[in-house]
């Protein structure tokens, strides 16, 4: 049986969460250079607290579980979200998120969700 080498396992809940606004969390994910891995879980009812607005990059979302709101749309479990590059949204939710992205930083950019 082959062992893996270099391989990191986390515990998830384990790592620090920052509170981002009302009812939203973020727990940063160790990463590689120039890409960001987090996971948001959103309360219900909760709303980002900013226009969340995206560089050179962009910012892929995947929604684990819940039911996330762009506008008036609405993605359940399994929705993969592809908000392409000078992307800007907020996303809501009535009846709680978490969700799983990453955002590539290209040319220095930096990205705020």
């Amino acid at each position: 049986m082959f062992a893996p080498i270099g391989l990191e396992a986390l515990d998830v809940e384990m790592l620090p969460r920052v509170q981002v606004g009302d009812g939203c969390t973020r727990i940063e994910l160790p990463s590689r250079g120039g890409v960001r891995i987090w996971i948001v879980d959103m309360k219900p009812g909760s709303e980002w607290p900013l226009v969340d607005s995206h560089g050179g990059g962009g910012e892929d979302v995947f929604v684990v579980s819940g039911e996330v709101i762009e506008g008036e749309a609405r993605y359940g479990p399994g929705a993969f979200l592809k908000y392409g590059p000078h992307s800007r949204h907020r996303p809501r939710t009535e009846a709680g998120a978490r969700l799983f992205g990453l955002n590539v930083q290209a040319n220095g950019d930096g990205a705020s969700m």
